[in-house]
């Protein structure tokens, strides 16, 4: 039997492999947080396709995106990413990740963990929408511009509330996988 999926999906091996996988998985892991959040900040004006293709390169250019060592990041870092081919060469996504990298470390210090941070928006456990279909999937919410706006005040750069909506979906803090698909409700 074919599983269904969410629409956005099912145009490609890799958006299959990562709706099934990933998108909307609830993650409580710092590294993994950070992750999505530098991807989702990356792709602000692209496809997500484009960066989900180049995640590897982004992967190896960001240490694993171990956000410890990316926090200790200086110019001369900033100047090898620019000149990788293999990302997204924008110099403000580039300063935003390591900046942000930063702010965890001090949003760590004050929560114990991103995570807890994070996860203190939902009450600790997923919001589950109910959308009928993928058009009725809003772009941001009250709850993406109050993280936004939360994040912003600490120290967090390049992140808006709709690139937050996105990660929020990315990382399961909201399930938004569609009524018909076979991953609604399954991943909370």
């Amino acid at each position: 039997m074919t599983k269904v999926r969410c629409d956005w999906c099912n145009n490609s091996e890799i958006y299959v492999k990562y709706h099934d996988e990933e998108w909307g998985v609830p993650t409580y892991d710092d590294q993994k947080l950070y992750e999505m959040l530098v991807l989702e900040s990356f792709q602000a004006g692209l496809n997500w396709l484009t960066i989900l293709k180049k995640r590897e390169h982004f992967r190896i250019a960001f240490d694993a995106f171990d956000y410890e060592t990316v926090a200790t990041y200086k110019e001369d870092k900033v100047l090898e990413l620019l000149q990788n081919k293999n990302i997204i060469r924008h110099r403000g996504k580039i300063e935003a990740a390591i900046n942000n990298a930063e702010a965890i470390l001090k949003i760590q210090n004050e929560f114990g963990s991103f995570s807890a941070y994070l996860w203190r928006f939902v009450g600790g456990k997923p919001i589950i929408n109910n959308f009928i279909n993928h058009k009725d999937v809003p772009s941001e919410t009250e709850l993406s511009k109050t993280m936004a706006l939360d994040l912003k005040q600490k120290g967090f750069k390049f992140l808006g509330p709709t690139t937050i909506y996105a990660f929020m979906q990315a990382t399961g803090l909201v399930n938004d996988h569609v009524g018909y698909c076979f991953k609604h409700k399954k991943s909370a």
